[in-house]
């Protein structure tokens, strides 16, 4: 430890831990006597015994001391607080034409209930375009709505959801060291920055952050974000998703009722995961998926089903899957005006 022993002396730590034994010295550990008597080889043999012992004991006490305060600063792997706000600030994305918003927003409202932002036109994007845009707060999920004016550039559409992070440089970061890959670097809009990531089995979603942090309220329920993935990315993307998220897995049904995907008297693999930034049900197939499965983007938690799809069909809705019963939960899929498809489903009393 950068201790100098004097020639012809062996320093040993492990002796002087013995420190009830005495100072132990081999036979190199002799100091020959001089002609200048026994008196002044007896004060010789003192000193250096009182150097040595002086000297190993700083060495032990480094030795001590670097084996206290751990790894340096520079490798130490600062906590991970995770970068989720809250479901209800989490919206599905929904592009319609522009002939076809008000259907789309009244038919929806009606169905679940809420209220929609004002309406404004704007630039979302890194590069020129127009949109028309709308918040649609409901009690089972946010949706942001787009009517573009202009053609939509790549890869904009393509993203499924919108997710509120406390910070965007953190949250990127944590992104990249799931696995996920950044494929719009930020970008800022009118109120905040976006980025846009891609995970393993190509999920894409849009995360933001706004220059005033938004207050809603909590949600009657939270809705799920329904992934679609191969066998060959599924255990890539639940894992960098759940590090990611900081989240869960509550559950991870390899016998499934295939049912719930079209696929009757079959069985799939369906991971479901909750976390701060709200669940998720991931459908590991072999994409031999009979339409309309696979289209649908989120899935709507309701106490009643069967009322809910009666109002759908009052305000113009389309039942694509009729409902279909599992051992947990009775699920359909209904398509709204301007052809978002989107999964209801109420829970099995037990």
């Amino acid at each position: 430890m950068g201790m100098k022993c004097e020639p012809h002396v062996v320093c040993s730590l492990a002796a002087n831990l013995h420190v009830d034994q005495g100072i132990r010295r081999d036979a190199s550990d002799s100091i020959e006597v001089s002609t200048m008597g026994r008196r002044f080889q007896q004060m010789y043999k003192r000193k250096r015994i009182h150097a040595i012992t002086f000297g190993c004991a700083i060495a032990l006490a480094g030795i001590l001391l670097f084996s206290l305060q751990g790894p340096a600063t520079g490798s130490e792997v600062p906590r991970d607080e995770g970068v989720a706000v809250g479901a209800q600030y989490d919206s599905t994305h929904v592009y319609v034409a522009p002939g076809d918003l008000d259907a789309f927003v009244n038919s929806f409202a009606a169905t679940f209930g809420g209220q929609a932002s004002k309406r404004s036109v704007t630039n979302v994007l890194p590069v020129p375009g127009s949109t028309e845009f709308q918040y649609l707060w409901t009690p089972v999920g946010t949706l942001s709505i787009f009517a573009f004016q202009t053609p939509i550039p790549f890869p904009f559409g393509e993203e499924r959801t919108g997710y509120l992070v406390t910070d965007m440089d953190q949250a990127l970061k944590a992104a990249r060291a799931a696995g996920a890959e950044v494929i719009v670097e930020p970008f800022k809009d009118p109120i905040g920055v976006d980025a846009v990531i891609q995970w393993p089995g190509g999920l894409k979603m849009q995360l933001y952050w706004h220059f005033t942090p938004p207050k809603y309220g909590p949600l009657e329920s939270v809705p799920d974000n329904r992934v679609y993935v191969s066998a060959d990315q599924a255990d890539n993307f639940v894992n960098g998703f759940v590090r990611f998220s900081q989240g869960k897995v509550v559950a991870d049904d390899k016998r499934a009722d295939a049912g719930e995907i079209g696929r009757a008297g079959e069985t799939y693999r369906r991971v479901r995961i909750e976390s701060l930034f709200g669940n998720m049900q991931v459908m590991v197939t072999d994409g031999h998926l009979p339409y309309p499965f696979g289209r649908e983007i989120t899935g709507y938690l309701v106490q009643d089903l069967s009322a809910t799809l009666q109002k759908a069909k009052a305000a113009g809705a389309k039942i694509l899957s009729p409902p279909y019963s599992t051992h947990d939960r009775t699920t359909a899929i209904i398509q709204f005006p301007g052809g978002y498809v989107a999964e209801v489903h109420s829970l099995t009393a037990r």
